[in-house]
């Protein structure tokens, strides 16, 4: 891929590939050529990249910087199909006043004080999960934990019937794998992706119709009847909603479980630490996330003209915003490639700022930081099987396929 270095002095040629399949077992080394390249423009594109936490942080912030195209960008990639019909209408592709008035329907779910009522119930699944693990020397974390606990969670708050609970994995996958087909061209991911949002679309239909039939105390009935108002909601809205809450209520979490306790294995100094005060886990779980999060980057389109990182972009240029480049910049943060539970004042992006900051970050955190610190309390001799893992082939996303851990 041939790049521009535009941040010092005159453009240049630059060899580096910030889409490349170095991205997906380790991208840091190349967040950190990034780092000092950054902005970095796409030769013959109108695309931007963006790695520095300032520029970042404002990509994020900044009206100026929203999702204009990218309705036009899921029908070149996907075609007008289920991912086109469902990506549309999700909030994290949206504009105000259409994503102002969805999200907020939806957030009174998610709040730190809603998540705080769901710890109990949290602590229970993860309890339940991890007794069989116990009578194992082994056991592959995200099979056995990482996984099932997020997707309990997000089904017991969206009303999914525990019978239904295991029909999702490929079709989840797929979706996490579509948000690479924008930089990649494989018709695969296409077809998978489709398949797997004409799936979870189909559930959710009917499952909706179930619900209006038979409403529950949980938060798909509560968004039926905000559709059946007729000012809130609109059911096409309503199942991409139900789909996005599903797939994002669980997808990141699974990996921050999975790479947080893989890092902190790696790095037996701060493991050592937590296991004597477990009420770091709050700051251990926000270093776990600035140091090697789940999702790696964000794409936006200018919409009005605007400067940023000492170059100039015009309204209909493309930005991309490496969030994980970002925590890692120095200048934000001292020693960025150093694992420390104890930071302080570590304000990450690794769940996004802004009117799009995702809205299940307390829930994520306090699946995290429950999972986390029982498993350091109920296995003392916890251990990596393998310090290489398997990695999805998802650079956006960023997780392992498996974790074998022994007791």
């Amino acid at each position: 891929m041939s790049v521009a270095e535009t941040g010092a002095g005159a453009a240049r040629s630059f060899a580096i590939n910030p889409f490349g399949p170095q991205m997906i077992d380790d991208p840091y080394p190349t967040y950190a050529r990034m780092l000092q390249a950054s902005p970095i423009g796409v030769e013959g594109d109108d695309l931007w990249i963006f790695s520095r936490y300032a520029d970042v942080q404002r990509v994020l912030r900044d009206p100026r910087f929203g999702r204009e195209s990218f309705g036009s960008a899921v029908e070149r990639v996907f075609g007008a199909g289920p991912v086109s019909e469902s990506f549309n209408r999700w909030i994290l592709f949206m504009n105000p006043p259409d994503h102002t008035r969805i999200r907020s329907l939806v957030s009174k779910a998610f709040t730190p004080r809603a998540t705080e009522r769901l710890r109990a119930s949290i602590q229970q699944v993860v309890d339940d999960l991890i007794d069989p693990m116990e009578a194992s020397g082994s056991f592959d974390l995200i099979a056995g934990l990482a996984y099932p606990l997020p997707v309990i969670v997000i089904c017991e708050l969206l009303g999914i019937p525990e019978e239904d609970r295991d029909r999702f994995t490929e079709w989840s996958a797929a979706l996490a794998e579509a948000l690479d087909a924008f930089s990649l061209n494989r018709p695969d991911i296409v077809e998978r992706a489709n398949a797997g949002a004409l799936g979870l679309t189909t559930y959710f239909r009917g499952l909706v119709a179930r619900r209006r039939q038979d409403p529950r105390e949980d938060l798909l009935s509560a968004m039926i009847a905000a559709e059946e108002q007729g000012d809130r909601l609109t059911e096409d809205e309503l199942l991409a909603t139900s789909v996005l809450l599903f797939f994002a209520g669980h997808e990141t979490t699974v990996n921050l479980i999975g790479s947080g306790m893989r890092q902190l294995l790696l790095h037996p100094e701060q493991l050592a630490k937590l296991r004597a005060d477990p009420s770091l886990i709050q700051s251990a779980v926000e270093e776990l996330l600035r140091f090697d999060g789940p999702v790696q980057r964000t794409g936006r389109t200018v919409s009005a003209d605007v400067e940023l990182g000492g170059v100039s972009l015009h309204r209909g240029d493309r930005v991309v915003g490496f969030v994980a480049a970002a925590n890692r910049d120095p200048a934000q943060f001292p020693e960025p490639d150093r694992l420390d539970i104890t930071r302080s004042d570590n304000q990450h992006l690794a769940f996004g700022a802004g009117i799009h900051y995702c809205v299940g970050a307390a829930l994520a955190r306090a699946e995290a930081q429950i999972a986390i610190n029982t498993l350091l309390r109920r296995f003392p001799t916890l251990k990596l099987q393998d310090a290489a893992p398997t990695w999805r082939e998802t650079a956006i996303i960023r997780g392992m396929t498996a974790l074998p851990l022994s007791v």
